[in-house]
């Protein structure tokens, strides 16, 4: 899982720590040299300290003798205190705005080649720039350093899910009503079986669900969600194809607040982003149905697809939540980064596989573990 962004980004951060430092090794000679020759400069112009003469009887010869010593140990112990400062400085590395630009050029290019979204790319190389240029960095930990960077710049970018089991059992706690879920998306992204997975989930979790087949429109869609329902061994309010899909929706809700269900989950056509009768009717659903979570599914492996359907689905309909299906397959990661930061909504769950089971909350920390940072 997202091994392509993790070896480009782990790629990156090791060339931009030897680039730097083989420009400093062939700067340190010339420093070296330069300080040795200011050093020895200074030698020559440091004046003879005079001593007043405060016993007789020690003679003329014997006073300058000591004095001559004393200024010898003096020189010395500065000319090793420089070296001393001077060794310490050539073990650090302080990376210029020019030199850095150079980098990110790059990094820009591997991170868009991720399916990073541009605006994402652009913050990661801002933040980055901000935190590593004209910074005094050990040459051994330069590449560490680069890491912790990017680790506390995507801490910041993802969002921070909430849990939706607790936010299910707070709601029927404070309210004694059922948590209504909607969830949206194109056609093929793995929608209706991706419920069946958050369903099995909440089940564990100890809550009831009743699902609604609310894509009226779609052939065998029903069936489909009928037959995950008996699997599952919960209820599936259903009507006939072509009936208005938010009547199922509000059939689903009456069940649940009759049966004392925790939570109802309404399954959607899948639909184009751009089709605009259907996103309409998208909405009624919202109307009727007054969900408590509106949720956009969408494949992790289709990049800035994926980024441009969920900001067209928020337009419409404000999107509270995202899942990502497919993301056991996904090499490049850029899409787990983008979709949350552009449309400022947290990932709530992975698909990571077919089976019921093959579902996880979203981890920051786990996303980050998975980048090799």
């Amino acid at each position: 899982m997202f091994k392509f962004l993790k070896d480009k980004l782990s790629n990156w951060a090791k060339k931009i720590a030897k680039a730097e430092e083989k420009r400093e090794a062939k700067k340190e000679p010339e420093k070296i040299e330069k300080a040795k020759t200011k050093i020895e400069q200074k030698d020559k112009e440091k004046p003879v300290k005079e001593e007043k003469i405060k016993k007789p009887e020690k003679t003329i010869e014997k006073r300058l003798e000591e004095a001559d010593e004393k200024e010898k140990q003096e020189a010395e112990e500065e000319k090793q205190g420089f070296f001393a400062r001077l060794k310490s400085k050539f073990t650090k590395i302080k990376i210029s705005e020019n030199e850095f630009d150079i980098y990110a050029n790059e990094l820009e290019e591997l991170l868009l080649e991720n399916n990073v979204a541009f605006e994402v790319a652009e913050k990661i190389i801002s933040g980055l720039k901000q935190e590593i240029v004209g910074k005094e960095l050990l040459k051994k930990e330069i590449e560490g350093e680069i890491k912790d960077v990017f680790k506390e710049i995507i801490r910041k970018i993802l969002i921070e899910p909430f849990d939706v089991a607790e936010k299910i059992k707070e709601k029927n706690q404070k309210e004694k009503t059922p948590y209504v879920i909607v969830f949206f998306g194109i056609n093929g992204t793995g929608k209706t079986t991706t419920i069946a997975k958050v369903t099995e989930f909440l089940k564990k979790q100890n809550l009831s669900c009743v699902l609604a087949a609310a894509d009226t429109f779609r052939a065998a869609s029903i069936e489909q969600l009928q037959k995950h329902g008996e699997r599952l061994g919960v209820k599936v309010i259903a009507n006939s194809y072509g009936s208005d899909p938010a009547s199922v929706g509000f059939d689903a809700v009456a069940y649940a607040k009759r049966h004392y269900i925790n939570a109802v989950l309404i399954d959607t056509a899948g639909r184009m982003h751009t089709a605009k009768d259907l996103l309409r009717e998208m909405e009624k659903i919202v109307r009727v149905t007054k969900p408590d979570l509106k949720v956009f599914i969408g494949e992790s492996i289709t990049g800035n697809d994926a980024v441009e359907q969920a900001k067209s689905f928020n337009w419409s309909v404000g999107i509270d939540g995202i899942i990502l299906t497919k993301a056991d397959i996904d090499e490049k990661g850029g899409t787990a980064l983008s979709v949350g930061y552009v449309i400022k909504k947290p990932i709530l769950y992975l698909g990571t596989g077919q089976e019921y089971n093959a579902i996880e909350p979203f981890s920051k920390e786990k996303f980050i573990e998975r980048l090799g940072l």
